[in-house]
């Protein structure tokens, strides 16, 4: 219903990029350059200074973005309320997860809010934690999904359930008959871990400097970008990992990975982030209810 120029504007506007707005709107980039030049052409004057492949806000491309901003807080407000008469949830929702939580967790959760709610058009986008909180933070998805802290404190971050993370080996390494063990008896053997940026890389680095080990002290073999190349890279047995409980389901039926809890244990959240909108889709509001009713009946990642 707003009018669409403004909305391409407002989209440039908030990334300072034409790029990143023709990516988030799913537009081609001379579609984005041609809405924001009709735009300048209505108000005879340019919204954006562009220098050395960079653009900022003119004193009018400021401005317009203020009343922008107003205008499509007060479009929501206007839809939630009507919404709520007429009771309908639809539209489009856009999900980003860190590839544990995408791979092991979202699938069933939003497959059943699928049935609940047929006229909701989830998508999800999959990168690690720290691309899911900067998609968060320049409104390229509407809710994120992370498994590590959040350190900006102009989100709002929401506990969904805790996730155990542990150690995993080969059946026949030299630690499989062990059920438990030491942070500095794994890391004696070559070690496997996520590429940096990732959550999970994240919250075992830090658990590590509590341990007192250096990073000096780990025999690195691997950086890998994502929990099944880990996996298939330990049942090779090129190393031992560390990886959540939840994604090794299959691989402890199948007898080909042995599972050791780490002594002391890690526990780390799976968290919901989003921005802290007064007004928001509705549908988005139901999706978080949901999610978190659905977190506290299912307690364990399976």
């Amino acid at each position: 219903m707003a009018d669409r120029r403004l909305q391409v504007f407002h989209t440039v506007a908030r990334l300072l990029s034409f790029t990143k707005a023709a990516e988030a709107l799913h537009m081609t980039q001379p579609a984005v350059t041609f809405q924001v030049r009709q735009l300048e052409e209505q108000f005879n004057t340019r919204l954006f200074d562009r220098t050395h492949n960079r653009i900022s806000l003119t004193e009018a491309g400021k401005r317009v973005y203020e009343y922008a901003h107003r205008i499509f807080d007060l479009y929501s407000e206007m839809d939630n309320a009507v919404r709520e008469m007429t009771g309908d949830i639809s539209g489009v929702l856009m999900i980003g997860a860190s590839t544990t939580i995408a791979e092991y967790m979202l699938p069933a959760l939003l497959g059943d809010f699928k049935k609940k709610y047929p006229d909701v058009n989830v998508q999800l986008k999959v990168s690690n934690s720290d691309g899911i909180v900067h998609m968060v933070e320049n409104n390229v998805i509407d809710l994120g999904v992370v498994e590590s802290p959040v350190m900006n404190k102009n989100l709002v971050v929401d506990v969904c359930r805790m996730d155990q993370l542990v150690a995993v080996v080969a059946p026949r390494h030299p630690l499989a008959e062990q059920e438990s063990v030491r942070l500095e008896a794994l890391l004696e053997y070559p070690y496997i871990c996520r590429e940096e940026g990732s959550g999970t890389r994240e919250v075992i680095a830090e658990y590590m400097q509590e341990q007192g080990i250096h990073e000096s002290q780990v025999h690195l073999s691997m950086e890998l970008g994502s929990p099944e190349s880990i996996k298939g890279a330990v049942e090779a047995g090129m190393g031992v990992s560390i990886v959540s409980f939840a994604t090794v389901q299959k691989e402890l039926k199948l007898g080909t990975l042995v599972v050791l809890t780490l002594e002391p244990t890690l526990d780390r959240p799976f968290s919901f982030v989003h921005q802290k909108q007064k007004f928001r889709h509705r549908a988005m509001d139901e999706l978080l209810e949901f999610a978190r009713g659905y977190c506290k009946s299912h307690p364990e990642v399976v």
